[in-house]
This record gives C-alpha cells, structure tokens and sequence, in this order.
C-alpha cells in the first residue's frame, strides 16, 4: 500500500496510501487519473486492474486509457454529454462521432450496437422490413447503426428478396404437390435464415463483427 502510493507518487501522481487501501479493499474505485497510473507503477494493463472483460463504453474506453475530456474533444461533443451517453449506455452520436468512436475503443459498429443494448431493436427492424415494405425501415436502421441510407437501403433490398424466395418455392411445392420433406426442408431453410438475419445484415453492408481491440485482449 504504502510502496504502491510511494511509486505513484514518483510518477507525477501524489495519492493517500488511505486511498490505494480503499482501492484493494473495493470499497472505492480509482478515478481515470489514478487508474492509469496504477496501471504504469504496477506495469499491468488497465484490463487486468478492471478484473474484467470490457463490456461496456466506460470500461472499453478505460482499456484503451483515454480520459472522457480527450475523446470528447476527439468526438466533437461535450464531455458532460458523453459522460451521459456512458451513465445510460446508450449512444446517440451523428455518423461521423459513430465513426470516431468505433476508432478510438477498438470496436466494430456491430460490436457498438450490441453494448449499446440496440442490438434487439435492430433485428426487430430487419425482420419486419423483409417481410414487408422494407423502405420504410431504411431510417430507422441508419439511426441505430450509423451507415449510409444507400448500404442500409442496399442490404435490406437483398434480404427482402432473399426472403421472399422461400415463399415462393414453399408455394411452387405446395402447388406442384410435392412430398411434405421437400416443404419441411424448404420451412427450415427460412427459419435458419431468420435466425442469422443480423449476421447477413452486417455481412452486406460491410461491418461483419471483429474482436475488440483493447490491450490485454490477447490474454
């Protein structure tokens, strides 16, 4: 404790010894400032000091040691507004901000959308928009993922009519009176197509999902 305090200290990063007792104990958790100089005095990465897998904004900006004040300078936006969007774990950025972000904590725009808990609206939107007027959905999923209308509007084209598919075999088999397997294999199909729909999203429009980058996610 008192070692600990004594080397961060000589760092530039005065601290209680109190404090760092706090700290071990878990019964305080170190600011930004004293995180990342624990991390260098005690020469591990913020990841393993965190004792966890980054799961949400705050904990994937701290692995990759960036102050809200600086990414929010980076995104354009005030700090208190990002401090927000981190409290609710929610994001609301413009696409360009999006972009920034996804940049600067190592993450995919699938991999935002999923921490951001808008993963099930997106796959709600998908579904509908393939079974039914797709245009209509086309604003609403630029919304949530940032993307250009022309991509959105590209993919769900495509998965529309890829969708659409397998009504029409299903009624060719069915008018044609073929055995019930073939109809069977045909309604597997789709419900296999349905359960990958956001894979087949992501994939047409380019951002099929990747690890997050952040040290230590090497193990």
């Amino acid at each position: 404790m008192t070692q600990v305090a004594a080397s961060m200290a000589a760092c530039g990063t005065p601290v209680d010894p109190e404090l760092v007792l706090a700290w071990e104990r878990g019964s305080h958790a170190p600011s930004d400032r004293y995180l990342f100089a624990l991390a260098d005095v005690l020469w591990c990465d913020t990841v393993t000091l965190l004792g966890t897998v980054p799961e949400t904004l705050v904990e994937f900006r701290l692995a990759r040691r960036l102050g809200v004040e600086g990414l929010a300078q980076r995104l354009g936006m005030d700090p208190e507004e990002y401090r927000e969007a981190e409290s609710a774990r929610q994001w609301h950025g413009d696409a360009r901000q999006t972009r920034v972000l996804v940049e600067a904590l190592g993450l995919s725009l699938r991999r935002l959308t999923g921490i951001t808990g808008r993963d099930g609206e997106l796959e709600e939107h998908l579904r509908t928009a393939i079974d039914g007027r797709w245009k209509v959905h086309v604003d609403p999923v630029v919304e949530i993922v940032a993307v250009d209308a022309t991509s959105v509007g590209d993919a769900l084209r495509t998965m529309h009519a890829e969708f659409s598919e397998f009504s029409e075999r299903y009624m060719g088999n069915l008018v044609a009176r073929n055995d019930d397997s073939r109809l069977k294999e045909i309604a597997a199909e789709r419900a296999a197509y349905l359960r990958r729909l956001p894979d087949r999203f992501w994939k047409l429009i380019g951002e099929e999902t990747g690890s997050p980058s952040y040290p230590g996610a090497d193990g």
